[in-house]
């Protein structure tokens, strides 16, 4: 095993968890009629400009929803928008829960997670996601009020699983996130969620000798 990584942390979408990507996948998902997908497009493109605000906990769930249907000039109503923020979870990765249990398994080891995220969707974990669950210490954007890529997150994150710089393994889908997490000094691997992850992470783990190839 690699000396120096003592904590293994994962982003919980795109890593962990599939969840939409599109908001025209995110109707479909939901049963909500799709509109000209310009419409769609552009309500897609407001909510990520909204975003951050929601996910660092300074607007509340309602005022997200009623945004994003003003933004797409209510086009899609206020309960249109939460049906598909309902929707954007998936189900898991195949493999990934086996993978966490496993590492959960070394005593010179801790899980993490680490998610820019919303409260709605975090009060789903236990249920929906509970590879993600079962992780040592989990972390949401909405209960730091912070957000990656700032570092501002790294360091508050770091505090809290008492490990730092090159000790932390991080696993993230966003090429943005990962140049953030290196930069403050983490080891950070891109997932491509298109693919398994569980395949991926894996990789990365016997290549650093944190896990012996076969170990399943």
């Amino acid at each position: 095993m690699s000396d120096d990584i003592r904590h293994i942390c994962f982003d919980w979408g795109g890593v962990i968890l599939k969840i939409c990507r599109t908001w025209e996948e995110g109707c479909t998902q939901a049963g909500v009629p799709k509109q000209p997908k310009k419409v769609g497009t552009a309500c897609y493109k407001k909510m990520r400009a909204i975003e951050p605000r929601y996910q660092t906990g300074q607007m509340s769930d309602k005022a997200f929803f009623r945004s994003i249907s003003k933004a797409c000039d209510e086009v899609y109503s206020i309960e249109e928008v939460e049906a598909v923020h309902h929707a954007w979870l998936l189900e898991e990765y195949d493999g990934v829960g086996e993978l966490i249990e496993e590492l959960n398994e070394y005593a010179d080891l801790t899980t993490g997670l680490l998610s820019n995220t919303n409260a709605l969707h975090w009060e789903r974990m236990e249920e929906d996601s509970p590879s993600a669950w079962c992780i040592e210490h989990k972390h949401g954007s909405h209960l730091f009020g912070l957000a990656k890529p700032d570092e501002k997150t790294f360091a508050a994150y770091e505090r809290r699983v008492n490990a730092a710089g090159p000790q932390v393994l991080f696993f993230d889908d966003s090429p943005e996130h990962i140049e953030a997490a290196r930069a403050f000094g983490w080891n950070a691997e891109q997932i491509d969620h298109t693919k398994c992850t569980a395949t991926q992470i894996r990789g990365h783990l016997e290549r650093l000798m944190i896990l012996e190839p076969g170990s399943v």
